[in-house]
């Protein structure tokens, strides 16, 4: 063993090396190397593209022993003659036994680890991968998490449609109570994470150095908060991704589209956007070399006037999203001066392009090297700097496993200290980070104030910090998909890809396995509370199939669901916020912030919405009451206001359906505040836009009283550009305390600003406590406010109170300064 000053150590044996390297005290780094490799302690190890911090400051303590155990304050890492690595946590009484890690060939380019379960149960993270069609719950302990294909990414077939396989290589270990660590392997080879030997697990993977990350911590909050240091926190998204996108493949030209957002408005329906397919740029021919994939130019004949349309649009409430993908056809001009250049993949270093032929359902061309920083920021440039002045505020990237490559093909590739890095399997899992990579550096390049956002269909470890929001791809229609895409969902939340959606309804209608309208209904539904963006999509070159909420399944149901969805947008808006500053899950698991209730542990299919909402997931057509479990607390059924007191247990008989309105369970936590947004027939967007040209722009807080203080901080920005970043935010801290004889709703004083911000605005408290209580007297800051008898007389007035129900209480105050305090107070007998 050789002892570094900078808390590092290197060990060798003849079958290979082991460098360990102490990041921080509860973060370890270290990396298996063959013998060919001769790895120098006194430098760091080499890191990824994933990874995006590479400046910790290292260990407060670090000590060794005279036996060669390494020691931090919070770990005991000990590595044997075998370079076996066991790893303990010693913050827990008694010392806990992380895992005993030994590498097997490591002298092979492919090698494998064999680690020990300890007292770890439940396994969770590692991306998408679609395993049994309706099945919501459940981790992987006990199974196998293959690769897509040979080579890793891949849309497989599975269930009538095609499904994302995407590897986010990081892994989560849950035991009994709080006792957990993490494992995120920095190695963008095809890996297999096998869980089914109960006495030894097993990682392969390929590569002269395989580099993990071993992350210790009090609880999962404090290892993905790790996690995300290590690759990167997810930046907020533009603020319209948080509304209705309206998609298919694909709007033939502008007056499709005109047509389904006349209707909407028509029907009342909000909506933020419209996503356009390829046919934006003329479409394809397949087995051609004609082909116009890759062309990325407006096809005029149909899309005519694009910037002044795209105005228009915007003034009417609505963004627009481009779909680009990385092939270019034979004969455009595009590919002969990219070849030329030396920016397309190549059939070997110096060669012409690759000629992609095999599949050529989008004609026949090549294929964009991304690695080829150059290259990329050249295309993007060309490309995508025309389609964002023209007022494109989101980029769809499609086909990015990839789909389609050649095997033997050459890439610029991705430095590697020990080997060459120029063949496609170096390549293929990092190819749409690279992709989105390059969409993120050329907004900073350009010094484009707009916010960066790519809707992928795969991706990496990291890509949440390029502005990236992922769909599982060309799914089939069907529940049993969607109850499985629920169980996915919950991999990809600790994977930390937070914006993690479908095509709602499904791509491929000919999967159907049941009513149409039902499906869609509650496929739209589930996705109204959890999906960003909601994006309904399918296959429509018939123009014979619709995905509008306005014109297929229950109209009603589509409509109560999605104006929930948008009063919920100040609330989701700021979980957005908290993901992006401290690292917080958006769409949490419940095992998240509920890890010491073994009931929550292979629960997928019940879901928090940050910290205060749970809901009930309903990916089946039945209509019969639902058995939903609560952990231990009092929560509030968020349409009745009825309060359980739950000991972590079933509540019986919940309603998803009644008289044909379909909308899924859902809770507020006590002591809960949601911020909301007023949304009515009027409402035309997340901006709160309206269409008879009024203003309701009253901040509405939904206050579930407890005698615990609880808070909630509203975060407030222009919802377009990066300003945020630079500290142009509004944050407004909201308490709520139950005290004998009175509740307290305390509004603090806005911090920052931001262009745009209102300096006053109403403020309404929706106050629901678990019994009534007999309020007598609303005041704020001390001036008692008028009680009124009917919601017609307090919408009439200025100010004023009225009781709901027994136990609900609504409450509003004048326009008032956000720069001044504002003081709920109800008092009862």
């Amino acid at each position: 063993m050789i002892i570094a000053e900078e808390a590092r150590a290197l060990y060798r044996t003849e079958q290979g090396s082991l460098l360990v390297e102490f990041l921080d005290d509860d973060l370890l780094h270290f990396e298996y190397s063959g013998p060919a490799v001769r790895p120098d302690v006194e430098e760091n190890i080499f890191t990824s593209p994933m990874v995006a911090k590479t400046d910790y400051a290292g260990p407060a303590v670090f000590e060794t022993s005279p036996e060669g155990i390494l020691r931090t304050r919070s770990l005991e890492v000990q590595v044997d003659a075998s370079l076996c690595l066991r790893a303990t946590d010693i913050t827990r009484q008694p010392p806990l036994t992380l895992t005993r890690l030994c590498p097997n060939k490591i002298e092979r380019n492919r090698k494998s680890f064999f680690f020990t379960p300890e007292s770890f149960t439940h396994i969770y993270g590692l991306g998408q991968q679609f395993t049994t069609p309706n099945q919501p719950d459940g981790d992987w302990a006990g199974k196998v998490r293959f690769p897509g294909d040979d080579y890793g990414n891949a849309m497989v077939g599975w269930n009538g449609g095609a499904a994302g396989n995407t590897q986010f290589s990081v892994a989560y270990f849950t035991g009994a109570s709080t006792e957990n660590y993490a494992l995120f392997l920095d190695n963008a080879s095809a890996q297999q994470w096998d869980f089914r030997d109960p006495q030894a697990w097993k990682i392969s993977a390929v590569g002269p150095g395989i580099r993990f990350y071993l992350m210790a911590g009090a609880d999962l909050p404090d290892l993905r908060a790790d996690y995300l240091e290590i690759t990167g926190r997810p930046p907020v998204p533009p603020k319209k991704m948080f509304g209705l996108w309206v998609s298919e493949y694909g709007f033939d030209n502008w007056g499709e589209l005109d047509e389904k957002l006349s209707s909407l408005r028509a029907n009342r329906f909000p909506v933020d956007g419209f996503v356009l397919d390829l046919q934006w740029f003329g479409g394809i021919q397949s087995d051609s070399d004609n082909t116009r994939m890759g062309s990325l130019t407006w096809d005029l004949s149909n899309f005519p006037s694009p910037a002044a349309k795209i105005d228009t649009l915007r003034d009417q409430g609505v963004g627009i999203m481009t779909i680009e993908e990385s092939y270019i056809g034979k004969n455009l001009p595009e590919h002969r001066d990219l070849e030329s250049r030396g920016y397309l993949v190549e059939r070997c270093e110096g060669c012409e392009a690759v000629y992609l032929t095999e599949n050529p359902w989008w004609g026949k061309g090549g294929m964009l090297d991304w690695s080829d920083t150059q290259g990329a920021a050249y295309w993007h440039d060309l490309k995508r700097e025309p389609l964002i002045e023209a007022g494109v505020i989101g980029h769809w990237t499609d086909l990015g496993e990839p789909e389609l490559y050649s095997l033997t093909s050459w890439y610029t590739g991705i430095p590697e200290p020990y080997a060459e890095s120029h063949i496609h399997p170096d390549t293929h899992n990092l190819y749409n980070f690279l992709w989105s990579q390059s969409i993120y550096d050329g907004y900073l390049r350009n010094q484009r104030d707009q916010r960066p956002f790519i809707l992928s269909r795969s991706g990496a470890p990291g890509s949440q910090r390029l502005g990236v929001a992922m769909w599982s791809g060309d799914v089939g229609s069907n529940l049993t998909t969607l109850a499985t895409q629920m169980n996915n969902q919950m991999h990809m939340s600790y994977a930390g890809m937070d914006y993690y959606g479908s095509d709602v309804g499904g791509f491929h209608r000919g999967a159907l396995d049941g009513n149409l309208d039902r499906m869609y209904t509650r496929w739209f539904g589930n996705a109204a509370l959890l999906e960003i963006p909601l994006r309904p999509h399918t296959e429509n070159l018939c123009n014979c199939k619709e995905t509008a909420p306005d014109r297929i399944g229950s109209q009603e149901s589509n409509l109560f669901n999605l104006r929930l969805r948008y009063s919920l947008v100040p609330y989701l808006y700021s979980l957005a916020h908290r993901a992006y500053r401290y690292g917080e899950p958006v769409y949490p698991p419940l095992a998240f912030y509920y890890q010491s209730d073994p009931q929550t542990h292979a629960i997928g299919q019940t879901k928090l919405i940050g910290r205060n909402l749970l809901v009930y997931t309903v990916p089946d057509y039945a209509t019969y009451p639902r058995q939903v479990y609560l952990p231990a607390g009092q929560w509030i059924n968020f349409y009745t206001d009825e309060w359980h007191a739950s000991q972590g247990g079933y509540l019986e008989a919940m309603q998803v359906e009644e008289e044909d309105l379909f909308r899924l369970p859902l809770f507020a936590r006590a002591g809960a505040i949601i911020p909301q947004m007023w949304v009515d027939e009027q409402t035309m967007n997340v901006f709160g836009q309206r269409l008879d040209g009024s203003t309701r722009d009253e901040l509405i807080l939904r206050v579930y009283a407890h005698p615990s203080k609880s808070e909630f901080t509203l975060f407030e920005d222009d919802g377009v550009t990066t300003a945020y970043q630079r500290g142009e935010v509004r944050s407004t801290r909201v308490t709520q305390q139950l005290f004998s004889g009175q509740a307290v709703v305390r509004v603090e004083p806005a911090q920052g600003s931001y262009a745009g911000a209102p300096a006053e605005r109403p403020l309404v408290v929706r106050l629901s406590t678990a019994m009534p209580l007999g309020i007598t007297q609303v005041l704020v800051n001390g001036e008692e406010l008028p009680r009124f008898a009917s919601q017609a007389e307090l919408d009439q007035a200025e100010s004023g109170w009225l009781l709901l129900a027994e136990n609900v209480v609504f409450a509003k105050s004048a326009r008032d300064s956000v720069d001044q305090a504002r003081e709920f107070v109800f008092r009862y007998q």
